[in-house]
């Protein structure tokens, strides 16, 4: 599966891109790679939280829905961002990816108010 993405804003590590990539990670359900036309030696992977982090129930706020169109609870795509960097891989849960499941809209959003981590150790 791959599908196109539309970011309402730029993201950190893809501040050029006007489209993103999001790709199945073959063999790996609710993996994927992300990646842009516009920086094609940039890839994210991100895991979508409903299959991975089910204890994982972020908030919206109204400015983080406006930013991807506003869509109905079950057209919410929840992608965390993983860290590979340690020995321990790690996912973003205080900046979650939030898409617009029917439009491909989708931005980064930061969950201040919330008690998310940076990192969420995945190892365990």
């Amino acid at each position: 599966m791959s599908r196109k993405l539309i970011p309402s804003s730029a993201l950190p590590g893809f501040p050029q891109a006007q489209t993103l990539e999001l790709c199945a990670v073959d063999g790996a359900p609710g993996l994927f790679a992300l990646s842009s036309p516009e920086a094609p030696s940039l890839r994210w992977f991100v895991l979508e939280t409903a299959v991975h982090l089910p204890h994982y129930t972020p908030q919206f706020s109204e400015d983080h829905l406006a930013a991807v169109g506003r869509p109905a609870q079950n057209a919410r795509l929840v992608l965390a961002v993983v860290n590979t960097a340690d020995q321990r891989p790690s996912a973003n849960l205080f900046a979650p990816l939030l898409v617009n499941d029917d439009t491909g809209q989708c931005a980064q959003v930061l969950l201040e108010s919330q008690d998310w981590p940076l990192r969420h150790d995945l190892s365990a």
